[in-house]
């Protein structure tokens, strides 16, 4: 009974967005950028929850991904990443990295859409229109008392379901998701752990939209303190997560490599129009 009252108000709340957007225009897919080989997309925050409302509206399932400086190196090293990523239906400019490559390589972009902050503008989507959203990954009773905290933050956000990171057998946890009734899905399992795992069960999930994003967790629960926002917006959250986590060091000794490819890529570029 209670698995049909949940399906019931899903779809209520889906024919709701549906007949909010009956006399909009169709949106346009945003222009993919080329960043070292990689497609991002060139959106705002608000043309990015744009987008995630008509994946809420839509028949599903969509994945988003969002990209950062380190993501990208990692992606040009992995064609089924690489794949994955082509094939996303939304990539958002992730860091201050992408920003400064993008506009170094002549194809600027809008301005950061990060996943963390787009997790928090989908919960207040949600919460708006009563969908719920199923939490996966972190440690054990992370993603709860992330669910309590925003929960807290969106009054009217319904949390379908939370699971950790840590099974060995998806088959359950996929059925678990897909019980629930959920929305949408936010997989917390760190690149690119989280993007393959969605790609191969996307089709299987019954959400409609599905988005990785990686530690959010964390500071949703508030085990984790995010940067100030002087250090986000002058583009040193990376030293930030750096400091209170030593152990990210792998990650963060992608971007002086990340900045000298782009940094190159600009210079043949202008040596190809002078030539």
């Amino acid at each position: 009974m209670r698995l049909d009252f949940i399906r019931q108000g899903r779809i209520g709340m889906e024919a709701e967005l549906r007949s909010r957007q009956t006399n909009a225009q169709p949106e346009k897919k945003p222009e993919r950028v080329d960043i070292l080989g990689v497609g991002v997309d060139r959106v705002s925050m608000d043309d990015a929850i744009r987008r995630v409302r008509g994946f809420l509206s839509g028949n599903g399932p969509r994945m988003i991904v969002t990209a950062d400086s380190a993501g990208v190196m990692i992606t040009r090293k992995d064609p089924e990443l690489l794949s994955i990523v082509r094939a996303a239906d939304l990539v958002t400019p992730d860091s201050s990295g992408i920003l400064m490559a993008a506009k170094l390589l002549g194809t600027p972009l809008i301005e950061r859409v990060s996943g963390i902050d787009l997790a928090q503008e989908i919960c207040r989507l949600c919460a708006d229109v009563g969908l719920s959203i199923f939490f996966l990954g972190a440690a054990p009773g992370v993603a709860e008392a992330a669910a309590v905290n925003l929960t807290g933050k969106f009054p009217g956000l319904r949390i379908a379901g939370t699971h950790d990171g840590f099974f060995t057998d998806d088959t359950p946890v996929v059925e678990e998701i897909r019980r629930s009734g959920a929305a949408a899905l936010f997989v917390a399992m760190g690149i690119p752990k989280q993007e393959k795992w969605i790609a191969a069960h996307l089709g299987e999930l019954g959400v409609l939209v599905a988005i990785g994003i990686g530690g959010s967790f964390d500071v949703f629960s508030g085990n984790v303190r995010r940067a100030p926002a002087w250090m986000r917006n002058h583009g040193l959250e990376w030293l930030h997560r750096l400091i209170s986590n030593p152990r990210k060091i792998s990650k963060v000794a992608h971007l002086p490599r990340f900045a000298l490819m782009a940094l190159r890529e600009r210079l043949i570029s202008r040596k190809g129009r002078e030539g």
